[in-house]
């Protein structure tokens, strides 16, 4: 019921989701950076895999040469060469409807 509500509340105001929803802003620049607010932390990091967790589901980054540049408990900055972002069983609501987004 609440998350209904939020979401009429979002349409009639045009909001962006991620304001009232709680849902995930990725900013990416080029194939090098990627900007991540609403995250709820990182479940496991090395150079080449980054999964964060996410008020619902999981948001999975791949890719070569991976280092956190800034880490905030709702916000990471993440530099290298990203190839994939993907959420794993993810819903389907909001923004663009595949479960995953290849670079290549």
């Amino acid at each position: 019921m609440l998350d209904q509500w939020k979401r009429w509340l979002t349409e009639k105001l045009t909001l962006p989701e991620d304001v009232l929803l709680d849902t995930p802003r990725l900013t990416m620049i080029g194939q090098h950076q990627l900007h991540v607010e609403n995250h709820r932390g990182v479940l496991f990091f090395s150079k080449e895999t980054i999964r964060l967790k996410l008020a619902e589901g999981e948001l999975l980054i791949k890719g070569e040469q991976f280092i956190i540049k800034k880490i905030y408990p709702e916000e990471l900055l993440i530099e290298g060469e990203i190839r994939e972002v993907a959420y794993p069983g993810g819903k389907t609501e909001g923004g663009w409807n595949e479960e995953k987004t290849s670079l290549f």
